[in-house]
């Protein structure tokens, strides 16, 4: 019995976790559609409930749909937490705060669905978090751990620059509190902040500008410092992610564990001791 029950947990893990195998990859595509339909309900439960005055006490179509949805991700979340070698750590992780996230508004509502006036805005918030189920699209991109891990790797180059530009937006802002003055819109420190780093970021929503010639030239030079707020963390990922790729590509994984990380000169696996493949298909 306990040899069936751990068989059955490893068959389950390598179809909710392995997307190498042609199963597991489909079996993720379908929760991804799953996800994605059930956003479009709920964005057209958005549409047509604002005209005829829908709620989760009346059973109409989108209640039934969202008990379908909801269970369907129930299942999928509690199959997740019985295959996982450590269950505890998979409710603790990224990825099961946003499979719980995808569930648990939904019995809030059912649970408590005459929730008073005060408390409108957390029920609109609960159901509105429906729509992090489009975050469960994010596992069927494999190179989102490449582009992950390259943020990873370059988080000290990107701290360090948004930091400087952290600076920069500080001191234009306090400049143009201190050149523009309350009389053209600048009432506060906090709003001359605000100021920079819509014009940093070339937003510009024109609801507060410089009226000088000293308040436009600094708003020049924070408009042409914008162009570098996205040419260098780009150029810096870009150089993380190729470094990236080149690892992936010289990088062997077991055939049986699906371990990496294994030195170049091994020849066999680390974890289980299989022999390792001389050349990983790329």
């Amino acid at each position: 019995m306990v040899v069936g029950i751990s068989a059955l947990r490893h068959r389950l893990y390598h179809l909710l976790f392995e997307q190498r195998t042609r199963t597991g990859r489909r079996f993720e595509a379908l929760c991804g559609f799953f996800a994605l339909l059930s956003v479009c309900a709920i964005f057209i439960e958005s549409g047509i409930g604002t005209t005829y005055h829908l709620s989760y006490d009346e059973w109409h179509a989108f209640v039934w749909l969202e008990i379908a949805f909801t269970l369907v991700f129930t299942l999928e979340y509690f199959l997740r937490l019985f295959c996982w070698p450590n269950p505890a750590r998979y409710v603790f992780s990224f990825w099961g705060f946003i499979d719980l996230a995808t569930i648990l508004p939904f019995y809030v509502i059912m649970l408590w669905p005459e929730i008073g006036v005060e408390y409108l805005f957390a029920w609109r918030a609960m159901r509105v978090i429906r729509v992090l189920r489009i975050l469960k699209l994010l596992r069927l991109m494999p190179a989102l751990n490449s582009f992950w891990t390259a943020i990873v790797n370059s988080r000290h180059q990107l701290i360090l620059f948004y930091a400087f530009i952290g600076i920069v937006m500080v001191v234009s802002g306090a400049l143009m509190y201190g050149i523009e003055g309350p009389v053209h819109g600048f009432t506060t420190l906090s709003t001359s902040v605000y100021w920079a780093i819509v014009t940093v970021t070339t937003v510009g929503y024109g609801d507060i500008t410089p009226h000088t010639a000293a308040g436009r030239m600094v708003a020049s030079v924070l408009i042409l410092i914008g162009y570098s707020v996205i040419a260098i963390p780009t150029g810096i990922i870009t150089a993380q992610m190729t470094s990236e790729f080149q690892k992936r590509r010289q990088e062997r994984v077991c055939p049986h564990c699906k371990q990496r990380h294994h030195e170049p000169s091994a020849h066999y696996c680390n974890s289980c001791g299989t022999a390792l493949p001389q050349h990983q298909p790329q």
